[in-house]
């Protein structure tokens, strides 16, 4: 996801590493929070894929700054990340998909349904194995896995909600 989050905060202008780093952590700062040892091989990943280029500017005061800026192969890979499946580990989906609706504008159409649908039907599925869990005769759960499986069922439930709500309003603007 780090490399997802950051095209996306240079679809907005060119930035330094560090500026890379503060808007990430502006945009997704209460659910991800990618470190410098995290977006420096990011970086380098990106552009030796094309997706980035790198220029050095030196400023007025002699200091050589690196700024970054997205090619046509980042806006392609953005989307290709933005359309990839979620990975069956249900605390990666989440954290996944918080991510990918935090960059949901870049989308439009049938891409911005498809991401909507497969976020959907990870949530419902995540969701059943929760209710499942809870309601099997063979699986012992005590009073604390209950209440955490219970606040994971509704946690999937405001998800669920949260996603229709965006179906509806991308059909409008549709």
């Amino acid at each position: 996801m780090i490399d997802l989050m950051i095209l996306y905060v240079l679809l907005k202008r060119d930035l330094t590493m560090y500026s890379v780093q503060k808007r990430i952590l502006d945009i997704f700062g209460s659910f991800a929070n990618p470190s410098f040892g995290a977006i420096k091989p990011a970086l380098v990943r990106l552009e030796k894929k094309e997706c980035i280029t790198s220029s050095k500017i030196m400023s007025d005061g002699g200091k050589l700054s690196v700024f970054y800026s997205i090619t046509n192969n980042g806006f392609k890979e953005l989307r290709e990340l933005m359309l990839k499946p979620f990975s069956p580990n249900p605390q990666q989906f989440i954290s996944d998909a918080k991510i990918k609706l935090c960059c949901a504008s870049y989308l439009k159409g049938e891409d911005l349904k498809a991401m909507l649908e497969e976020i959907k039907s990870n949530a419902y599925l995540h969701k059943i194995k929760t209710e499942k869990i809870m309601s099997d005769e063979y699986t012992p759960v005590d009073f604390y896995q209950r209440i955490v499986l219970d606040n994971t069922s509704c946690e999937y439930n405001n998800f669920i909600t949260m996603i229709e709500g965006f179906e509806k309003d991308n059909e409008r603007n549709g």
